[in-house]
């Protein structure tokens, strides 16, 4: 097989009226959960569910009383899982290789599909093997990256090592960038396509903005409102948005900082600043409120395999200040519908918000073209692009 795909994928190949598949979705982390992954899989799962196929989705309990959803198209198989060290919210799937071989025995997907790399994946990718069935995966988080902000970066080589053996024993891994298929490729990693993710273009829009929200901020007429949206972690670079701020209080701009999200850094943050405003986490119905109401969303994470956050400002309609790397690359245009820092220049991302503020109506002109970019990305549309590369995955077997 090439070690890259790069063609554009042909949807005539696969007409409708072609059969429905049993898809067996492994994943270890799900909503209630709420991180890019657990988001964007669900979004996922419902998309290949409304296309009617019949999705069989295997993950760990997440509470004692965790029961199954009411999807007629969706059949839930729940795991044995603990707490994920660092991060106690989510749960990490246990090893379970004979229970998905005696369960798939019974009843035997046309292809799984592995969404996560845990435990509970690797018994997936075995419990295939054995039954011979087809396999894809996705690569959806940098865990190779993280390992250096939780002070075991000398792990990264063996993090790299498990990683390339796991997707490389698929027959297809999705990527969200061309990027980071770059650097998988430059790590020997192969048989790789990139799929983008989507945006729920009807939750996140403009027509959200709530006045009355910005004035609980603080915010008058006269003020801006910069948003921040994720994990309170060492990995999401954060201490850059704290730089942006005091270099924009200091230069007079009257400047509201909202921090949406939850984390180890979360309570030294509101110690260090009163005045900047933490809702916690959100739903995404709220979310889509914040986003509309803001003016600018700064995202300075260096670690992303793509930030769904990224699309979500944009579809809103305010523009993004973001490192030039994952879905800020693909989908920021500079001075379009926002502004990309070179990733080997961190001082610059201030320095850019600094010029963003100091030119009059530039964020209203910008504002202007910000959700054109990314309304063609829906999930059905996203949905459609995955079921061609499992069909793909069965063909070959």
């Amino acid at each position: 097989m090439e070690n890259t795909v790069d063609s554009p994928i042909v949807l005539e190949d696969y007409p409708a009226s072609r059969p429905s598949l049993r898809i067996a979705v492994v994943t270890e982390t799900w909503p209630p959960e709420v991180n890019g992954v657990a988001v964007t899989l669900a979004k996922l799962v419902q998309g290949l569910s409304h296309r009617n196929h019949d999705v069989q989705l295997i993950r760990p309990r997440q509470t004692k009383n965790d029961g199954n959803l009411n999807d007629s198209n969706l059949e839930e198989v729940l795991m044995r899982g603990m707490p994920i060290p660092r991060y106690p919210e989510l749960k990490l799937g246990l090893p379970s290789k004979k229970t998905l071989v005696k369960t798939w025995t019974s009843r035997r997907p046309d292809v799984v599909h592995i969404a996560t790399e845990g435990p509970l994946g690797w018994s997936a990718l075995q419990a295939a093997k054995v039954l011979k069935l087809p396999v894809t995966s996705d690569f959806r988080t940098n865990f190779q990256s993280y390992s250096k902000h939780y002070g075991v970066g000398w792990l990264r080589k063996p993090i790299v090592a498990y990683l390339r053996k796991f997707h490389n024993a698929t027959a297809c891994t999705m990527v969200p960038t061309k990027e980071l298929q770059r650097t998988l490729i430059d790590n020997g990693f192969i048989n790789l396509k990139v799929v983008s993710r989507g945006v729920d273009t009807k939750l996140f829009n403009m027509l959200k903005r709530d006045n009355g929200l910005r004035k609980s901020w603080g915010a008058n007429e006269n003020s801006k409102v910069m948003i921040s949206v994720g994990r309170m972690a060492p990995e999401k670079n954060l201490e850059q948005v704290l730089k942006c701020f005091d270099a924009l209080r200091f230069m007079g701009t009257q400047l509201k900082l909202v921090m949406v999200g939850d984390g180890p850094l979360r309570e030294q943050f509101q110690l260090r600043y009163p005045d900047i405003i933490f809702p916690g986490m959100l739903s995404q119905a709220d979310l889509a409120v914040y986003y509309a109401s803001s003016d600018l969303f700064v995202f300075p994470s260096q670690t992303e395999t793509f930030g769904n956050v990224t699309l979500e400002a944009l579809a809103s309609g305010i523009p993004v200040l973001a490192f030039d790397c994952a879905a800020a690359r693909d989908w920021v245009q500079q001075g379009v519908n926002g502004w990309l820092v070179p990733e080997n220049y961190p001082t610059g991302f201030a320095e850019q918000a600094m010029a963003i503020f100091k030119t009059p109506n530039l964020l209203e002109q910008v504002t202007a073209s910000t959700r054109q970019q990314v309304v063609h990305l829906d999930w059905d549309q996203i949905a459609e692009q995955v079921e061609s590369v499992l069909w793909d995955a069965i063909r070959m077997r």
